[in-house]
């Protein structure tokens, strides 16, 4: 054995072509020189994962080794019969499914479990099978005589059973879709069937109780006759079934991702054979090889395990083996773009480096896991480990992010509105073709009904506010204009507009001051409107919307919470107030009837009459209650309402993850709960009869005040001359208001949670609403500024996943569907709901709070505040594993958590009252110099943390990578300290004497030296390159 110190030369020439079996060849027979120097340590050196990582970082000149989505399926010998068969056992995309025992279902997909021998078995029979890759072969015949002859070649198959071999391989292929269709015929099966079915599943469970299919049948001599008497002519062979057309499982096919290939793992045992036989084949070109694969794609990669009866090793076991490691991200790639057996084996040791093994006696293999709710991303695994990157200014990035939304200053004027338009421009003919979805038109009806109520509501608030020179009808036209401008031209059409409580306490200070001072109202009120207007297109020409950076997830989530409280309050405050005007019936009530004098009570019970019957019997009603008849339950009937409405809405809102119906059916039951719940709740209101408070639309295009029109004039006796100017002053309030309201609830709509794809429109937007309140002025109509709730909502509403291709796998948040055409039909069934007041008559106001109630809750998912509310509340071993619980201590978390609620109850008592509500858009700038203040209390790191716009899984994801890249640059500057030696020698440094290397250490002591030719020299530079890093 040599020396640590000692080299070892010997001749070795690395040939590329498919099949390298790693075996010495000498230089001077032919081949490419290369000489190289190693000790005993060689290859243990390096890691296999850097090997992994260095084959996927070569360049693919063809398209022959580009990587595709794989369908895996594992085939078994067995015996039908007096014919023998391969059986479709199990398959994988994502997922393994098996074959249940009953042999007539799938399996529900669940994650692979292998146990650490089969693996290892596995390896061993790809460094000492057959490895054959870019084998030219269209067909399973071609396929079979290649591999047998390669066997014999190489010694490892008998030429006398080469015939018996091939004829085994060519056998047909039936596939569990078959059978399923086999067992739907015979429905009705005598109890003798029954009773030996059961029996024979008795038997097979006591002979071995792990997975049914690991008995795997054996095959003799005589069941396999040579292919020249049978296998070429056999009906339904693959040969034959290549040259028709084999449809396969068309209905899984919909599970399978455009582009996949197909590998096919073939496990048997027969008495022919005296040792095991083992090939891995890549196909230098997909082919569609008959009844190979259950699906109609095409195959790349097969594996075959045949061998004698009764060995040890599970073969069953090893071919999950397989399936398992070609399911998986890396070593599918590394399958692909392997030239010779030693990449194979670097993907399978890099794949036992990552997999996790757990204790016999501490979990039951019999047990499925079932699939996780997120696949964590392999990128770690894929790319080379690099250096730590300089830390980058936290200034210049978060300069980057703002021009990115564009919320930097320009230094022109309207420059922002400019950039806005440029941004929005290309995606305006998107916005329409995007709309063409079921999901939008769910969303349309459900926001129809969520804006229709809040507006009549609003009007009737108004009218009282402004001695109804505004109401309900002013508030419907208000919603028309408003909504279909914005929804056309605006920056960001997810935003819905709406009334808001700080307006309508704004209008009504400003009608107290006009009957006060004995002004005309709405005349004094258009000049405040143009005053706002013009206010707002100043502040659009600065670029003031940039102010919105300094909005953080603190004073956006405080206001988020306090609208999505409000109006759980309110929902609940109305259903309450129902019950003040309809109390409660108890049911009993002081009135009985009488029989008549002299008639024979014992012949009729006059007791069970009501007094609609009891006059008609010459009975008479005594009792104090008799002069009025009993009310109805209105309250209770309300009750039932609004909390089955919410749970409606609730339940089938999470359908889409239910186990019953097929995908596409529960996605509709999931976009359309809300109108499920309205109509079904509405029906349960119609057949009950119970005359519950209903839904009250105006019937006629007309102002609601009979003195004035839908023009206001600027000017008017009552006013003087100077009112205008003064009007500057409210005007500015205004502004404040509007600005605030609008602004925020557009930060939340684009926050990054959302995964927005067309960008921003801060300033576009503003500009917008500002030619929206001059309009609104003009005709005396309430101002509508962006609403939170019913925003989020709208967003929620039309929020993408991923379709469930692989069998398993959980749907994915994409993004969410960014179109303009909902928001217009919104606001264009609002107008002309006039019309529809005959079937809007019918709907109860009760289902409309239960409306708002989940509208409020929804709004509260996902927002941070208020998951940190809740911690507040657990103990420490039932707190949610979030980011921020790992990285900040759980007392300072509480603290910023109680200074932020402070804030929301400071919100919630000033928005109460209507003496202080006015300052309620003051407030809010408050907020953002309370955060501003919390840079004394925390550190610069806790509110990166706690205060950060990052979504959770972008975080969680950030700092699962960085922690694998700490691990990994760690471990490579114990293992790799490279150098450059004399002749372009690459050497490891020697450890320093005496001292004790690390885990690496043993590794370090060893010496490498390669010696490279010109051919070959790029690569290794490239190699060493790698490993430098």
């Amino acid at each position: 054995m040599a020396k640590n110190n000692e080299y070892i030369e010997l001749p070795w020439t690395m040939n590329s072509s498919s099949g390298d079996d790693e075996a010495p060849k000498d230089p001077r027979t032919g081949g490419e020189d290369f000489t190289q120097q190693f000790t005993e340590n060689d290859f243990e050196v390096t890691p296999p994962a850097q090997r992994v990582q260095f084959i996927l970082g070569e360049d693919v000149n063809d398209g022959t080794h580009v990587s595709h989505p794989l369908f895996s399926e594992m085939g078994m010998l067995v015996k039908e019969g007096d014919e023998i068969e391969w059986k479709e056992t199990a398959r994988w995309i994502k997922f393994e499914e098996d074959v249940e025992e009953g042999g007539n279902r799938w399996s529900k997909p669940h994650v692979a479990t292998l146990s650490l021998h089969s693996l290892f078995e596995l390896r061993r029979l790809l460094v000492n099978g057959s490895v054959m890759l870019d084998m030219e072969a269209d067909n399973l015949e071609v396929m079979a005589d290649l591999v047998c002859d390669q066997m014999v070649s190489a010694g490892t198959l008998p030429p006398g059973v080469k015939d018996k071999v091939k004829d085994a391989l060519l056998r047909r292929h039936r596939h569990q879709h078959e059978y399923a269709k086999k067992t739907r015929l015979p429905i009705i099966r005598s109890l003798a069937d029954m009773r030996n079915q059961s029996s024979s599943k008795k038997k097979k469970s006591n002979s071995k109780k792990s997975r049914p299919a690991q008995n795997l049948p054996v095959i003799t001599e005589d069941m396999v006759k040579s292919p020249s008497n049978q296998s070429m002519a056999r009906p339904g062979s693959g040969t034959e079934l290549n040259e028709q057309q084999h449809k396969g499982n068309t209905h899984f096919m919909r599970k399978i991702p455009p582009g996949a290939e197909a590998s096919n793992i073939l496990v048997g045992e027969v008495d022919f054979l005296e040792r095991t036989l083992s090939c891995f084949i890549r196909l230098s070109s997909a082919a569609v090889m008959g009844d190979l694969t259950e699906v109609p794609v095409p195959t790349r990669f097969i594996f075959i395990l045949l061998g004698p009866p009764g060995s040890q090793s599970n073969f069953h076991e090893i071919g999950r083996a397989m399936a398992t490691l070609m399911s998986d991200e890396i070593f599918h790639e590394v399958a692909y773009r392997a030239r010779k057996r030693d990449h194979l084996l670097a993907g399978v040791d890099e794949f036992l480096d990552a997999v996790t093994v757990l204790p016999p006696g501490e979990w039951d293999p019999t047990i499925r896991i079932e699939p996780p709710a997120a696949i964590p991303s392999q990128e770690v695994r894929k790319r080379p480990p690099e250096l730590p990157k300089e830390e980058v200014d936290e200034e210049e990035e978060e300069a980057r992010l703002r021009e990115e939304s564009g919320l930097s200053r320009t230094g022109r004027l309207f420059g922002g509105l400019i950039n806005d338009v440029k941004r929005k421009i290309p995606w305006y003919i998107s916005d329409y073709k995007d709309a063409l979805s079921m999901q939008c038109v769910a969303s349309w009806i459900f926001l129809y009904f969520a804006c229709l109520s809040p507006i009549i509501t609003f009007g009737g608030l108004l009218a009282e506010a402004t001695g109804k020179h505004m109401a309900a009808m002013e508030s419907l036209v208000s919603g028309f204009v408003c909504g279909m401008g914005y929804g056309f031209f605006s920056g960001q059409p997810l935003t819905i507009l709406g009334s808001t409580g700080p307006v309508l306490v704004f209008e009504s200070i400003i009608y107290e001051f006009c009957l006060k001072m004995g002004w005309e109202y709405m005349t004094f009120r258009f000049w405040i409107g143009m005053w706002v207007a013009g206010i707002c297109i100043v502040l659009t020409a600065i670029d003031a919307s940039a102010l919105v950076c300094y909005i953080t997830r603190f004073t956006e989530e405080n206001f988020a919470t306090l609208i999505a409280f409000i109006f759980i309050y309110k929902a609940i405050e109305n259903v309450v107030v129902i019950g003040k005007n309809f109390p409660v019936n108890q049911g009993i009530y002081d009135c009985v009837c009488t029989p008549p004098i002299g008639s024979n009570a014992s012949v009729v019970d006059y007791a069970k009459y009501n007094w609609d019957y009891c006059e008609s019997y010459n009975g008479t009603l005594v009792g104090g209650d008799c002069g009025t008849p009993p009310t109805e339950n209105v309250f209770l009937m309300s009750v039932v309402l609004c909390t089955g409405t919410f749970i409606i809405s609730t339940l089938l809102k999470d359908f889409k993850n239910a186990l019953f119906f097929p995908s596409i059916v529960r996605q509709y039951i999931s976009d359309f709960s809300v109108l499920i719940a309205i109509f079904a709740m509405s029906f349960f209101d119609y057949s009950l009869g119970v005359p519950t408070q209903k839904l009250e639309v105006p019937n006629e295009l007309k102002p609601t005040l009979s003195t004035r029109g839908w023009l206001i004039p600027p000017f008017s006796e009552k006013n003087p001359w100077w009112s205008p100017i003064i009007a500057v002053f409210p005007a500015l309030l205004g502004t404040i208001l509007i600005f605030m309201d609008q602004q925020i609830t557009a930060v939340i709509v684009n926050r990054k949670e959302n995964k927005l794809k067309k960008g921003c429109g801060y300033h576009l937007d503003l500009f917008i609403l500002s030619i929206l309140i001059a309009i609104c002025s003009l005709m005396g109509l309430p101002w509508f500024v962006a609403a939170t709730v019913l925003s989020i909502n709208h967003v929620n509403s039309l929020k993408l996943e991923s379709e469930c291709s692989a069998p398993g796998e959980k749907p994915q948040f994409l993004g969410v569907r960014e179109q303009r055409v909902t928001h217009i039909l919104i606001f264009l069934t609002i107008g002309v709901s006039v019309l529809l007041t005959p079937l809007l008559g019918h709907i109860p106001m009760p289902v409309l709070f239960g409306v708002f109630l989940y509208m409020g809750v929804a709004s509260l998912k996902g927002l941070q505040f208020f998951d940190r509310i809740l911690i507040m509340f657990m103990p420490a071993k039932y707190q949610p594993d979030y980011m921020f619980l790992r990285q900040v201590p759980i007392k300072r978390v509480h603290l910023f958590t109680i200074i932020q609620l402070a804030c929301l109850i400071i919100l919630w008592l000033i928005k109460s009252f209507s003496q202080t509500s006015i300052l309620f858009p003051l407030m809010l700038v408050v907020m953002i110099g309370i955060r501003k203040a919390l840079d004394l209390v925390f550190t610069r790191r806790e509110l990166k943390i706690l205060d950060d716009i990052m979504p959770e899984m972008t975080k969680r994801a950030a700092a699962d990578d960085l922690h694998k890249l700490d691990a990994e640059v760690g471990l490579l500057a114990r293992i790799f300290p490279w150098g450059k030696g004399r002749n372009g020698r690459v050497v490891t440094k020697p450890p320093v004497e005496g001292g004790a290397g690390g885990a690496g250490s043993a590794v370090g002591l060893g010496l490498i030296s390669c010696s490279t030719s010109n051919a070959n020299e790029k690569e290794f530079e490239a190699q060493s390159s790698l490993l430098k890093k």
